[in-house]
């Protein structure tokens, strides 16, 4: 079996004490490949932490974004920082970015001009996003449309998704992977199971957005890949098929969202 965690924050402080031993457990849980995100704009940016992971780790690739909660300290250098890092053959997605109205981090005209400026620089290097939507799908559907209507829609992943299914058909309409996390193995997550249910096989994914977002029974402790078998339990208990089964489906789902080759000894 092999899984993909297509998101977390391996290059986050939690991790710092066990790395190591974090990615052998995440080998032997199955999960062959991950995704590792980081943000110029945080207070302590982290992108050179993240690319000296990926670069030691032959089974790790990163994304490198602005967060909506940084989106204040969005400037000509972090763009600078994106675009530098952008370039790197290991980075396959350009996030997480988007809107967060849930804790307004950031003013929300802000977030939204530096959520617009990321999608042109996405489709201007024909490079993937991954979208990070709280409390915002109003206008987050609203830009995308606009934004598709005008033919500078990217290609992209709708991160650690917690809305409707009615929303979700927006967006796969537009084209993007529908990505869950944790969340879907919460009691208080129904309508989670239905967007498991009913996204169609080839524009799903999983993820565990760790550190955070700790699957059931594990809630309370500290996320990592190896965790995610849980979330892919929980999706494959919603469609009924075999975790086997649906895992290798999502393998090649994340392969192809992030333009990866097939590597059997990857």
């Amino acid at each position: 079996m092999r899984i993909f965690d297509t998101h977390c924050h391996l290059a986050d402080p939690a991790f710092d004490e066990d790395l190591n031993d974090v990615l052998s457990r995440m080998r032997n849980a199955g999960i062959r490949r991950a995704n590792v995100v980081c943000d110029p704009c945080e207070e302590e940016p982290n992108q050179k932490k993240a690319l000296a992971i990926v670069e030691a780790n032959d089974n790790l690739v990163f994304s490198i974004g602005a967060h909506p909660h940084n989106a204040s300290r969005y400037d000509a250098a972090a763009e600078a920082e994106i675009l530098h890092y952008i370039a790197h053959p290991k980075c396959r997605l350009l996030g997480e970015i988007g809107l967060d109205y849930h804790y307004d981090l950031s003013p929300r005209d802000v977030q939204r001009k530096v959520f617009d400026r990321q999608l042109d620089l996405a489709y201007e290097h024909n490079i993937p996003t991954q979208l990070h939507i709280r409390e915002a799908h109003g206008d987050c559907m609203d830009m995308l449309r606009e934004r598709a209507r005008a033919g500078r829609m990217p290609a992209g992943i709708m991160h650690c998704y917690t809305g409707s299914w009615e929303a979700a058909k927006v967006y796969l309409d537009l084209g993007l992977y529908i990505s869950l996390s944790g969340a879907l193995t919460f009691k208080n997550a129904p309508k989670l199971v239905e967007v498991a249910r009913n996204t169609p096989a080839d524009q799903l994914l999983i993820e565990t957005d760790c550190p955070y977002m700790a699957p059931v029974p594990l809630r309370g402790r500290r996320n990592e890949p190896a965790f995610l078998t849980h979330t892919l339990a929980a999706a494959a208990a919603a469609r009924g098929v075999s975790p086997d089964s649906l895992a290798e489906q999502l393998y090649q789902n994340s392969l192809r969202a992030l333009g990866l080759r097939d590597d059997a000894e990857a």
